[in-house]
């Protein structure tokens, strides 16, 4: 069955264990009903309780081989003691059967199955070298050493039968030989593996992470062997035994991603509903895990497909069924335990993958340290998400159908990780695969997301305004290009909560920016009677200020490049728009082109009147001048005629003969002049 080397004084070469001394003679052993006889002529004198199971033995074969029993006995007060309870024997009857053939030297078939069982029950009754050479101890851990450790398969499926012999296994290093063998072999390269140790006859595809690496497999079959060849086998075990593998294996060095994937099958297994979509295609008979079926010997152990992916179902909130919280707190440990395992790198698992377990993890109330810690890996690759895996129920009794604080949260840490460190590269290929270009901003994108978030859980009348207007204004302002997400989401909010006040409604308006609406995004709002009319107010001018840029602007391709991102915005928004939004939009068209006219209308008649007042006024202006000239003018020539006058007098007194005056006519005449000059 298996090769091994033998070493002297053991019998045990292709897995046939035997003892080389035995006093009593016998042909095996004989079960009636839960009781043990052994086929010899000499009646049993010894009797060993394991349960329901009673094994009628002798003496002397079990105290020679067995420290335990020697000291049960010697330290009983009775010397005629013939009946010992032994219920807490590792591997309980099936092991014990085994280790008595070995002490009445009949042949025993080691496997892979009865192995750990084995070397348990050796340690618990004290099978030491001391008693005799070649004792059970010595076989059992030759055989684990030199034949288990050397195979895959005998690995796996030790590490398996381990689970029922806690804390034994653990003791005896067993759990940890096993796992670093299992964890050697898988960092192997790939080119080393025989599909004979898995014995897998399906094609199983990598995920889409692993495509890269194109090893061919020597093996007969000449079968390409992907990277990913151990993550079923690895499956089966148990979540404590799969944290010690895979920590082995990160200490071995393995990608990351590869880690991650993992991961993500382990999950897919243990924990049906968590991810839909599974990346790894296997087939009904693969499933069935037939390569664990050991045909050489009837106590080997038998490994079905239920056995293991059964006992672990989703556990659906509101059941009462009795079963309900064991199946809860193990599924609570696997997620605490897968979280606690994942890779600290980015992108070592899908950001949709995060988002589900979080949902689960908040269903089943695991550890708040792990939830942050959770969050925190969400928040690192927050732009992948979609809006499906963030819609997540509120468990925590809230008043809201959705929890809108661990989106706040989730939000909170992608901005804190895009302010501490740029983009990875396994960032921008991930845009360059799913969104078609490597220039994709990634708050823009989160932007989207939010406004979708926010259009979706408007719907509910339980969510406050102030929890709206937080989510909205997380992002900066840089972060939207276009307010047309948000202006859904704010109407879909007001359509919901009909009995808001006006002054709410300018509040809940103010997150948005009407400058940054596309024409069709202004064209509902023009006529959406839900928001405020200095909302409405605000759009119209806006929009008459992109167009008078519009026809503003001499070059036609200015044009064309404003009118571009238009069409695109009208398309995205047409798209996104729900169809209660679109009725109305053919009216408003019309009515918004029926206010244009009216409004150039309304500015030519303006700039009519502009011109006429001016005009009128430049005539005033010159009738007043007119007028000031007119009057100095003439009481300009009233005064130089009356000096001429005077003049002409005096001249004509001069040439007639001299008259006496009196000195006051003299007076009289220069105070009149003097009034006259000045």
């Amino acid at each position: 069955m298996w090769e091994s080397g033998s070493e002297a004084g053991q019998e045990y070469g292709v897995g046939v264990l035997s003892s080389s001394k035995h006093s009593v003679r016998t042909e095996g052993f004989v079960q009636r009903g839960h009781s043990w006889y052994v086929a010899t002529d000499i009646p049993s004198d010894f009797l060993v309780q394991i349960g329901e199971a009673n094994f009628h033995m002798h003496k002397y074969p079990l105290l020679s081989r067995s420290g335990k029993l020697n000291r049960i006995i010697s330290e009983s007060r009775d010397p005629d003691l013939n009946n010992i309870l032994m219920g807490d024997i590792p591997g309980g009857p099936e092991a014990f059967e085994l280790a008595a053939k070995f002490c009445y030297g009949v042949a025993v078939d080691l496997t892979a199955g009865n192995i750990s069982g084995l070397r348990c029950a050796a340690e618990y009754l004290e099978m030491t070298e001391d008693l005799e050479e070649g004792n059970l101890i010595f076989k059992t851990e030759a055989f684990l050493s030199y034949v288990v450790l050397s195979s895959w398969r005998d690995s796996i499926v030790v590490l398996k039968s381990c689970e029922k012999l806690s804390p034994w296994a653990e003791n005896l290093q067993i759990v940890r030989r096993c796992s670093e063998s299992i964890a050697w072999k898988a960092c192997a390269n790939p080119k080393g593996v025989k599909w004979s140790y898995t014995g897998r006859t399906a094609k199983i595809s990598s995920p889409k992470w692993n495509n890269n690496v194109k090893d061919s497999s020597p093996s007969r079959s000449n079968q390409q062997v992907p990277n990913d060849w151990w993550f079923e086998d690895v499956s089966i075990l148990r979540i404590d035994h799969f944290v010690r593998v895979v920590t082995a294996i990160k200490v071995k060095g393995m990608r990351f991603e590869l880690i991650g994937a993992a991961i993500m099958h382990y999950a897919s297994k243990w924990l049906p509903g968590l991810i839909s979509d599974t990346t790894i295609i296997q087939d009904d008979e693969t499933s069935k895990c037939s390569i664990f079926n050991s045909s050489s010997s009837s106590n080997s152990i038998t490994i079905g497909g239920t056995s293991w992916k059964g006992g672990l179902d989703m556990i659906v909130a509101g059941t009462k069924d009795e079963s309900s919280s064991v199946q809860t707190k193990e599924q609570r440990m696997i997620i605490e335990s897968l979280i606690s395992i994942i890779p600290p790198q980015k992108d070592s698992v899908s950001c949709s993958f995060l988002l589900r377990l979080l949902r689960m993890a908040n269903m089943l109330k695991v550890s708040a340290a792990l939830v942050t810690e959770l969050e925190k890996r969400v928040g690192m690759q927050f732009e992948q998400a979609t809006l499906s895996d963030l819609l997540i129920p509120s468990y925590d009794k809230s008043e809201t159908m959705y929890d809108v604080d661990l989106l706040q949260r989730l939000l909170e840490h992608f901005l804190v990780q895009e302010q501490t460190e740029s983009p990875s590269p396994s960032r921008q290929s991930f845009f360059e695969n799913n969104m078609g270009g490597s220039n994709v901003n990634a708050k823009a994108r989160v932007a989207r997301l939010v406004d979708s978030y926010l259009t979706e859980v408007s719907r509910d009348r339980n969510l406050s305004m102030t929890k709206f207007q937080v989510l909205a204004e997380a992002l900066p302002e840089s972060a939207r290009t276009c307010d047309d997400g948000l202006y859904r989401a704010i109407d879909s909010y007001l359509k919901a909560h009909p009995t808001m006040s006006e002054h709410e409604r300018k509040r809940l308006c103010r997150v948005m920016d009407c400058q940054k609406l596309s024409i069709d995004a202004c064209m509902h709002a023009a006529q959406n009677e839900r928001l405020p009319l200095r909302v409405v107010v605000q759009v119209l001018f806006s929009e008459q200020v992109k167009i008078s840029n519009a026809l503003a602007s001499s070059s036609v391709k200015s044009v064309d490049s404003h009118t571009q991102p238009l069409v695109i915005n009208r398309k995205a928004l047409i798209e996104g728009t729900p169809q209660s939004f679109q009725e109305g939009w053919a009216s408003a068209k019309k009515d918004i082109n029926t206010l244009k006219f009216e409004l150039e209308s309304v500015k030519t008649k303006y700039l009519e009147l502009q011109n006429d007042m001016e005009s009128l006024q430049k005539q005033f202006d010159k009738m007043m001048m007119k007028q000031k000239q007119t009057s100095a003018w003439s009481s300009g020539w009233k005064k130089l005629s009356k000096l001429t006058k005077m003049t002409h007098v005096e001249n004509h007194q001069c040439l007639s003969p001299k008259v006496p005056v009196s000195e006051e006519q003299n007076r009289k005449t220069t105070r009149r002049w003097r009034n006259s000059i000045s």
